[in-house]
């Protein structure tokens, strides 16, 4: 439950859920391989309106991020009609940061302009460490990682609905 201001009272509203740690793209990216690494071990292979059609995602914004993803040697693709998507190598082997990386590409740190004054070179330290932790966490993560904290909240859900 997120608090809506409105006048002097605050509304506890219900929200989506919205990934803040990552852009748009690299949620879709990161929901979309999560659908390949669950097949990964049975070698199978998906098209990308199987997985738009599954996330709600637009097939042509799919269309180039898993290209990216290609390019990236994260996927590997197959021409033909039987053709799609699948993991190059194993979801434990691939990192999330390896994920971020291609999809987002190497985002270069804001310096702090000339004559910053003290309380903006403290929130600089403060972005720094921040952004080091973010790092430390998607380098420790694998896709296999959250693919099994996936299953853990599907079977969980299916516990509570029988």
């Amino acid at each position: 439950m997120v608090p809506q201001c409105c006048g002097a009272a605050t509304i506890p509203v219900r929200q989506p859920w919205i990934p803040l740690a990552f852009s748009a793209k690299t949620g879709y990216g990161l929901v979309s391989l999560m659908e390949l690494a669950a097949i990964h071990s049975r070698g199978g292979v998906l098209q990308v309106a199987e997985i738009a059609q599954r996330q709600g995602i637009p097939d042509r914004y799919l269309e180039q991020m898993l290209a990216s993803l290609r390019r990236g040697q994260i996927l590997r693709s197959t021409r033909g009609p039987k053709g799609g998507y699948q993991l190059a190598r194993p979801p434990a082997d691939i990192r999330v940061d390896a994920i971020v990386s291609c999809l987002e590409g190497d985002v270069a740190p804001r310096s702090a302009g000339e004559g910053a004054t003290p309380e903006f070179e403290v929130l600089g330290r403060l972005e720094q460490r921040l952004e080091e932790a973010r790092l430390g966490i998607l380098s420790g993560t694998t896709l296999q990682d959250l693919l099994d904290q996936r299953d853990h909240l599907a079977q969980a859900q299916a516990m509570y609905f029988i």
